[in-house]
């Protein structure tokens, strides 16, 4: 059993290495360019990129959905007395990406970072707007060798708007929507930092959901372990493996941003922020644990597993040495009587040869022997 489990942790590790060399692969095609050249590192996707364009204060709210094109005046929303949430969906059409950054007067180098969906969870700050990245997780069966879909997410928080960059149309911020239409609540009455808390907190509640997935399965893996472990079981503890690992390289960086965010001298966070903003830095230690918890249980797993296939290993060579050490006597006393001496004239007489009764006799002694050795088995509590 231990042979077969090998190769599924080498089928493991291949699928690893291979989605760290996709990943490299887009990285590769900016060797030797300009820094600040816009190239999009990430999937490709098919369907048209979203942008939707929300604009509210106290008393009003506009929802507005636009159509991807070059022509739309994006600047005009700096002027706006209002909060602007402009949200992309897709980021595969550089060019209106290219546009809203220029509008926004967004720096290269940060709009090469929008595009290069392989970041590190950070925040960089400038005169005119904070950038900050993100990264989010959940839980997607057959997505790939670690289960997990993970997606960056990107803000730009200025002075009066938000625009905030998705790889792809999530339901993650859809609450945070549905709040922004409710006028009774303060979300309204807040500036776009609180905005930008509000989809923080979106994601870092969206973690929890990936970890109370990942402990439900692994309970029923620690289960299977104890009950029936299998070469297959040994797999799903590296897919698990994986899923932490990539779960722990994004949270850990993530717990650096919140703290960089708590600063006195961020612009365009105000103080009343802040408490909320602590609320979120124990979310994120929360999560951390909750990580490095299921990372200790996943290595004692691999433990487990291996006691369980040499307990079983052992539990097999002990029926085998007891047949063996029952059959052994058994062979000497068949060899004795296997050597067909003719003793008529010999002084070495083995008078069972020529006995009527030496037949059943022999027989009979093996069959007792090995029925007594059964019993002492038992009595010393071998099997």
């Amino acid at each position: 059993m231990i042979k077969h489990s090998a190769p599924n942790k080498n089928v493991s590790l291949e699928k690893a290495a291979g989605e760290m060399l996709r990943n490299l692969r887009p990285s590769a095609r900016k060797a030797g360019l300009p820094p600040g050249t816009p190239i999009h590192v990430g999937e490709q996707g098919d369907a048209d990129i979203a942008i939707t364009v929300v604009v509210y204060d106290a008393e009003s709210y506009n929802h507005t959905v636009c159509t991807p094109t070059e022509a739309t005046d994006y600047a005009a929303y700096l002027h706006r007395p209002s909060i602007t949430w402009i949200n992309i969906d897709g980021l595969h059409r550089m060019d209106i990406i290219e546009k809203i950054c220029n509008d926004f007067r967004i720096h290269p180098l940060v709009h090469e970072d929008i595009l290069n969906t392989t970041q590190r969870p950070k925040v960089d700050i400038s005169d005119e707007y904070v950038f900050i990245v993100l990264k989010m997780h959940s839980v997607v069966p057959q997505k790939n060798s670690a289960g997990l879909d993970l997606e960056q997410i990107s803000f730009v928080l200025g002075a009066n708007f938000l625009i905030t960059f998705q790889e792809r149309s999530s339901p993650v911020f859809d609450q945070v929507r549905k709040r922004l239409t409710d006028t009774k609540g303060r979300f309204r009455k807040m500036g776009p930092d609180y905005l930008a808390y509000a989809l923080t907190d979106a994601i870092i509640d969206n973690f929890f959901k990936t970890l109370e997935q990942i402990g439900e399965e692994i309970e029923s893996l620690e289960d299977l372990l104890v009950t029936h472990p299998t070469p297959a079981t040994l797999q799903r503890i590296h897919v698990l493996k994986r899923k932490i690992l990539l779960l722990r390289k994004s949270v850990w960086p993530l717990r650096e941003v919140i703290s960089a965010l708590q600063r006195d001298d961020i612009p365009f966070i105000s103080p009343s922020i802040a408490i909320y903003l602590k609320d979120l830095y124990d979310h994120t230690i929360h999560i951390i644990e909750t990580v490095e918890t299921f990372r200790d249980v996943i290595a004692g797993m691999l433990d487990i597993y291996l006691s369980s296939i040499s307990i079983r290993m052992n539990e097999v060579m002990k029926v085998l040495t007891m047949f063996t050490a029952i059959f052994i006597p058994l062979t000497l006393i068949a060899g004795i009587y296997g050597m067909n001496f003719s003793t008529a004239q010999s002084p070495w007489n083995m008078p069972e040869l020529n006995w009527y009764w030496g037949y059943p006799m022999a027989l009979s002694l093996m069959g007792g022997l090995g029925i007594g050795m059964v019993l002492y088995f038992k009595k010393k509590k071998w099997f």
